[in-house]
C-alpha cells in the first residue's frame, strides 16, 4: 500500500507520532548520506523514495516520507538481509539525500576517462532523451563518459561545458564562477562520437558538420530537471560545442538575495516600483543582468499588474508572466514582438536587450506611453549606458524624459571559507582599490590557498556588486548638454552614486573577495 501523504513537517511529525517512530527534515548528518554509501539500486529508491541512512548494530535506519508502505519496507528488509528502523521524513528531504548518495564521486570523470580502451567506431548510439543521469544507461564508454561529464560539472557547479576539438585530442572545460578550467582530455578517437551523442540528444543533424546549429536538451537528476542549450560551430579540427546549463535549483531569485548593499536596494525598488520609465540593467555576458531582472519582475508580480517579457531565448519560465521568445527564423525579433506586446494592455515590459535603434525608439515610446520598461545593454558601467544609447542616434531629451534609473554589475568570486587565510596587502593593491593605508589596515585581507572543496582555485560561489545611477535633475541637464559618459559619472557620484570598484573594495574589506578579482572584473571602468 502506498497512502499519499502530505510532506509538510506538521504532517511528518504526526505520523512520526502515530507510529512512534522518528522523525527528521535534514538527513545530510547521517553517516550513509554523508559518505555517499548507497546499499540499494538507484531505480528502486527512487521508485519506492526511501534510503538507507545510518547502521545502528544490527539494525539499518531507513528514512521514508509513507510508514504504511509495509511492502516497500519488506523489500528493503529482504534486500539488506538486516533489521529496519524506520525514521519519516518529507519527500524533498529524501530526494535531496537520494541525489547525494548516488552522486559521482569526485575524480570520477577522469578515472572513467582513463579506464576506457580504444572504443569501435561502431558502437550504437542511445536516442533517448529525457532521461535520469543517475541510472546507469548502457554499455557504450561514449554514453557512459558524456553522462559521467555532465554530472561532474552540475555536481561542481558549472554554468557552461565547452568540448573544443584540438589537433591532438578534445578538450573539454567547465565555467565554474565565471572562469574556465580544464577539466579533461579525452582521446581523439571520442571526438566524432562524443559530439555526434550529443547532437542526437539535442535533436541537430548530424549529417551538418559545416554550419553552426542550436538546439536543447531536457534531462533529469534525481527528482529534478536539467535543461541545456546547445550551440555548436565548425572549427579547424572540428565542431566544438558548448553546453549551457539551465539549472534551477541554482537561480535563487527575489532582490534581497542579489547581495545589493542596503542604500542600493532601498533606491533600486523605488525605481521598480513606478509605473513608467525606463531600468536598465549593464554589465557583460554572465554577470547576472538576467538574473536582476527577474529579481525585480518577481517582486512586482501580481494578480493586478499584466508582465510581459520578450527574451533571447527565454532561459527560465516564470510563474504570473507572458515570455516570449525571439525567432529570427520567422522573423519574430526584439522589434517586432515589442510591437504586438504593445497591443496585449501591459504594465510592465522586460526586454532581454536592446540590440538597435529601433528596439531603443519602442521601448521609449511604450515608457512615454505609461509602461515600466526593464531591459539590458552591454555597457561597462551605468552612465556608459546613455552615452551608448544616444550614439544609437536616441535623441538626448528623449532619454532624459524617460530613463528613470541604470544599474550596472558584476559578479566577483568569494574567497573558499575551507582555505581561506589572511595577508597584508601590498601599497599597490591598496592604491589600485582607492583605498588609504588606515582604511586598509583597519581590517585584515583574504585569500583562498587552494584546496578539494574549491577545486585548488581559492574562491567558491559568487558574490554581485552593483552601481545604480538615478537619472536625476542635475544629470538630465548634463545629458541635454552633452552625453560625455566621465562628465555624467562626475554628476552621479556627487550625487551618492557608488562606483564598482568602491563597491568591490567594501567586499574586499570585509573579507568576501580579493583585490585581483575586483580589479578582474572592474577593469575597463573608469574611476574619478
Amino acid at each position: 500500500m502506498n497512502t499519499q501523504v502530505d510532506t509538510d513537517w506538521k504532517e511528518i511529525q504526526k505520523w512520526a507520532e502515530r507510529f512512534g517512530v522518528q522523525s527528521c527534515t535534514d538527513l545530510d548528518a547521517f553517516p550513509f548520506v554523508k559518505e555517499k554509501k548507497s546499499l540499494l539500486p538507484y531505480a528502486f529508491v527512487k521508485r519506492k523514495l526511501l534510503l538507507p541512512i545510518a547502521e545502528k548494530g544490527e539494525t539499518i535506519l531507513v528514512a521514508t516520507w509513507d510508514p504504511q508502505d509495509l511492502e516497500a519496507l519488506e523489500e528493503v528488509r529482504v534486500l539488506l538481509g538486516k533489521a529496519i528502523e524506520e525514521v519519516v521524513a518529507p519527500k524533498s528531504a529524501i530526494e535531496t539525500a537520494i541525489e547525494s548518495c548516488y552522486h559521482q564521486k569526485e575524480d570520477e570523470t577522469s578515472k572513467l576517462i582513463a579506464s576506457f580502451s580504444r572504443a569501435s567506431s561502431e558502437d550504437q548510439i542511445d536516442e533517448t532523451e529525457g532521461y535520469d543521469l543517475l541510472e546507469q544507461r548502457g554499455d557504450s564508454p561514449v554514453i557512459r563518459m558524456l553522462n559521467s561529464m555532465i554530472l561532474e560539472a552540475i555536481g561542481q557547479g558549472a554554468s557552461d561545458i565547452h568540448f573544443e576539438p584540438l589537433e591532438t585530442g578534445l578538450g573539454v572545460r567547465y565555467r565554474i564562477d565565471g572562469v574556465l578550467q580544464m577539466r579533461h582530455a579525452p582521446a581523439k578517437e571520442y571526438q566524432t562520437q562524443l559530439i555526434t551523442r550529443i547532437k542526437v540528444m539535442a535533436r541537430l543533424d548530424i549529417a551538418e558538420q559545416r554550419l553552426p546549429q542550436d538546439g536543447r536538451i531536457k534531462l533529469k537528476m534525481g527528482g529534478r530537471q536539467i535543461d541545456f542549450r546547445v550551440s555548436t560551430v565548425p572549427v579547424v579540427f572540428g565542431e566544438r560545442i558548448v553546453l549551457r546549463i539551465l539549472d534551477k535549483s541554482n537561480v535563487i531569485l527575489g532582490l534581497e538575495n542579489l547581495g545589493m548593499r542596503e542604500d542600493t536596494l532601498l533606491s533600486f525598488r523605488k525605481q521598480i516600483a513606478l509605473n513608467e520609465g525606463i531600468v536598465l540593467v549593464t554589465g557583460p555576458t554572465g554577470s547576472g543582468k538576467t538574473t536582476t531582472l527577474y529579481s525585480a519582475l518577481s517582486e512586482i508580480s501580481s494578480h493586478e499588474v499584466n508582465i510581459m517579457t520578450i527574451e533571447d531565448p527565454v532561459e527560465y519560465k516564470l510563474q504570473g508572466m507572458a515570455q516570449i521568445g525571439v525567432n529570427p527564423k520567422i522573423s519574430l525579433s526584439f522589434a517586432t514582438g515589442l510591437r504586438h506586446i504593445l497591443r496585449q494592455d501591459p504594465d510592465v515590459i522586460m526586454i532581454g536587450e536592446i540590440r538597435d535603434r529601433e528596439t531603443a525608439e519602442i521601448a521609449i515610446q511604450a515608457s512615454l506611453t505609461g509602461h515600466l520598461v526593464l531591459s539590458t545593454l552591454h555597457t561597462n558601467d551605468a552612465p556608459s549606458a546613455l552615452t551608448r544609447l544616444v550614439d544609437m542616434d536616441i535623441e538626448p531629451y528623449l532619454l532624459s524624459s524617460s530613463v528613470v534609473a541604470v544599474v550596472a554589475q558584476r559578479l566577483v568570486r568569494m574567497v573558499c571559507p575551507d582555505c581561506a587565510i589572511s595577508y597584508l596587502p601590498s601599497i599597490a593593491e591598496i592604491a589600485e582599490l582607492g583605498l588609504d593605508e588606515k582604511e586598509a589596515s583597519q581590517a585584515p585581507f583574504f585569500k583562498g590557498r587552494g584546496c578539494s572543496y574549491c577545486y585548488n582555485s581559492g574562491y567558491k560561489g559568487r558574490c554581485g556588486i552593483y552601481e545604480l545611477m538615478v537619472v536625476t535633475s542635475p544629470i538630465k541637464k548634463q545629458l541635454l548638454k552633452s552625453a560625455d559618459a566621465e562628465e555624467l559619472r562626475r554628476i552621479a557620484i556627487a550625487q551618492g552614486m557608488v562606483s564598482l570598484r568602491s563597491e568591490g573594495a567594501r567586499l574586499v574589506q570585509k573579507g568576501m573577495t580579493t583585490t585581483a578579482e575586483v580589479l578582474r572584473v572592474t577593469r575597463g571602468c573608469e574611476e574619478i
